[in-house]
């Protein structure tokens, strides 16, 4: 045989052993046709063979995928309307379902997609308040959001894995009005706290008041308990010295006086020399008061 045409045939040989190969990833579903047909969709990750110019394959992601959609403005149950924006992760579940309901068009699976979750999500939207829209309760939106939307995309071999509200935007007068409103409400509360504050403060003032007062008292009852006592003792003091030595005593009691009467230098006193009070100026033992006499 001519060497040109072994050649030939050699390279058509290896072109179509070539042609009847193709691989399928862990990431990818493989669907194989036969002239428009489906023949085979659960291929496993590796290499694969078909008939060449008869089978041709098609593949799809089969990871868990993100839809992004665009801002919705929605009216919530008192008509108050809120702008949303979301998202989606979805993936393919079941590609040969997923190829009859779209013919493989993925643009169209993810606009009916996302007709779905935006119908949803609306409703979802729209049976709660604009409070209850961005309080805790959205995570139970999302959560009945993404259940619900699951059930209907299985039609089109589709699972939704969750649903996400990116933002809740309010419009500038709903705003304005949801902003007044807190303030209001904060201002409120502040002021509450401001009432239960004076009224705590007059409560400790009031107890400090009287702790204090019942202190003095006390205070007082034990002073004057305890000068009775020591007024007791020294006169007791006294009568025992006056009792021991009646002389002496009065001599002492007299010196005291003295001091008492001439302790600055300019003092001046009138009295007459016979007068008790000089009875012990004379000589000792009271002299002043024997001449006296």
């Amino acid at each position: 045989m001519n060497r040109p045409i072994v050649i030939i045939l050699g390279l058509i040989v290896a072109g179509l052993g070539l042609a009847s190969l193709f691989t399928v990833s862990e990431t990818e579903y493989a669907i194989r046709f036969q002239l428009g047909r489906i023949v085979k969709a659960d291929y496993e990750p590796g290499l694969h063979v078909k008939l060449p110019f008869v089978n041709n394959i098609r593949k799809y992601d089969r990871r868990i995928l993100t839809l992004d959609t665009s801002p919705e403005p929605m009216l919530t149950s008192e008509q108050k309307f809120v702008e949303v924006d979301s998202f989606v992760k979805w993936r393919i579940v079941d590609v040969s379902q997923f190829y009859s309901a779209t013919q493989g068009n993925e643009a169209l699976a993810l606009n009916r997609l996302s007709d779905i979750v935006d119908d949803r999500l609306r409703n979802q939207i729209a049976s709660r308040t604009l409070a209850e829209v961005v309080s805790e309760q959205r995570v139970s939106t999302m959560q009945d959001i993404a259940a619900s939307a699951n059930t209907a995309a299985t039609e089109f071999g589709v699972e939704v894995v969750d649903v996400r509200i990116k933002s809740i935007e309010l419009p500038d007068d709903v705003r304005e009005s949801v902003f007044r409103r807190m303030a209001a409400d904060r201002q409120k509360a502040a002021n509450l706290y401001r009432y239960e504050g004076r009224e705590e403060a007059e409560r400790i003032r009031s107890d400090a008041d009287r702790q204090a007062t019942i202190i003095l008292a006390e205070a007082e009852r034990d002073g004057q308990r305890l000068r009775g006592e020591g007024d007791a003792t020294a006169t007791r003091t006294y009568a025992e010295a006056y009792n021991q030595d009646e002389e002496f005593y009065s001599f002492y009691r007299s010196l005291q006086a003295y001091q008492n009467a001439f302790s600055s230098p300019g003092d001046v006193m009138v009295l007459d020399p016979s007068a008790e009070f000089f009875d012990y100026f004379g000589g000792q033992g009271g002299q002043g008061a024997s001449d006296r006499e």
